[in-house]
């Protein structure tokens, strides 16, 4: 009996320390993090700024200038609430002090410059995807926007969310480091217009179904599905009857600009907040990206749950 107790212990200790090991955060292995540092435009960073939504989340509650970057938005999920954190150049309470490298490993690994995993619920799944060069852009950006003092809250999570090395078995599954690669096939606006909307845009983190471990439900990927926060559905942006194939590329386009759909009404939601940002691009990125959207293969919508 003995020693079937001590094969147990052995067992389950091998399975927690192999689980600590995968589980571990994996940094982004930078050839050229010197030659990024200070290697940035801030003009280009801006377009990055905009189609990525930064100020949609990091813009402090309760004030009118979308560039004060103090954080402190709540977003409520089933798992609990994250608090958007400060993003501000202020050295101490916002990110400051750090260097582009921790901004590519935030963005693409979504790991902390302490070596702590982030939530997805900063979506790294997608600007993973993103150049790091144009992550250097971003960063040139930020650096030139006014630091706001003030330390946000800590999300207030149930166990066992509220351990964050379970996110490292989360990406083993959910995170791809892939970059996107140019289609041959496809035309340049439209190569453009995924770029954008993949790695930066994150529109599918909204526009798509989700499983019980909150990732993506590849099934309805831009189908639309709950929307996390339980406030209401999110629309299905695909070309299918169930989404947007009456809509041209100009309706899309128009509607990210202004806010107004073909059929005479108005985006409402958070998708207020993402035309606000989308109105900052110039018309051939709106251009492309609605190429891109317009070009979104057919997905009936995810099924909503029954009401009782």
């Amino acid at each position: 009996m003995r020693k079937w107790v001590t094969i147990s212990l052995l067992s389950c200790l091998a399975v927690a320390a192999a689980g600590w090991m995968l589980s571990a955060p994996k940094p982004v292995a930078l050839a050229n993090a010197a030659g990024l540092e200070g290697a940035g435009n801030a003009q280009r960073g801006k377009l990055f700024f905009d189609v990525g939504g930064c100020a949609s989340c990091h813009a402090t509650p309760g004030q009118d200038d979308r560039l004060k970057l103090g954080g402190g938005l709540e977003l409520k999920s089933p798992f609990g609430a994250f608090v958007a954190p400060n993003i501000s150049s202020h050295a101490q309470d916002g990110i400051g002090a750090w260097k582009v490298a921790d901004l590519v490993n935030a963005m693409q690994a979504g790991v902390s410059p302490s070596g702590q995993h982030y939530y997805p619920a900063f979506p790294y799944t997608t600007y993973a995807q993103a150049r790091p060069e144009d992550i250097a852009d971003l960063m040139a950006y930020l650096r030139t926007l006014a630091p706001v003092a003030g330390k946000t809250p800590e999300h207030r999570l149930g166990f066992p969310f509220n351990i964050r090395r379970v996110v490292g078995l989360w990406k083993l599954v959910n995170l791809d480091p892939a970059p996107i690669r140019s289609d041959p096939s496809k035309s340049a606006e439209w190569d453009r217009g995924r770029y954008l909307t993949e790695a930066f845009g994150h529109c599918v983190e909204c526009h798509s179904a989700r499983d019980a471990a909150g990732a993506i439900d590849a099934a309805y990927r831009y189908a639309g599905g709950a929307d996390m926060e339980g406030a209401g559905w999110v629309p299905n942006i695909t070309q299918h009857k169930d989404g947007i194939a009456a809509w041209s590329a100009k309706d899309i386009a128009w509607m990210l600009k202004s806010g107004d759909t073909p059929d005479g009404d108005v985006v409402g939601g958070s998708m207020k907040s993402v035309v606000k940002n989308m109105a900052q691009l110039p018309e051939p990125e709106l251009a492309a990206i609605a190429a891109y959207v317009k070009a979104l293969p057919a997905r009936a919508s995810a099924p909503r749950p029954v009401k009782k």
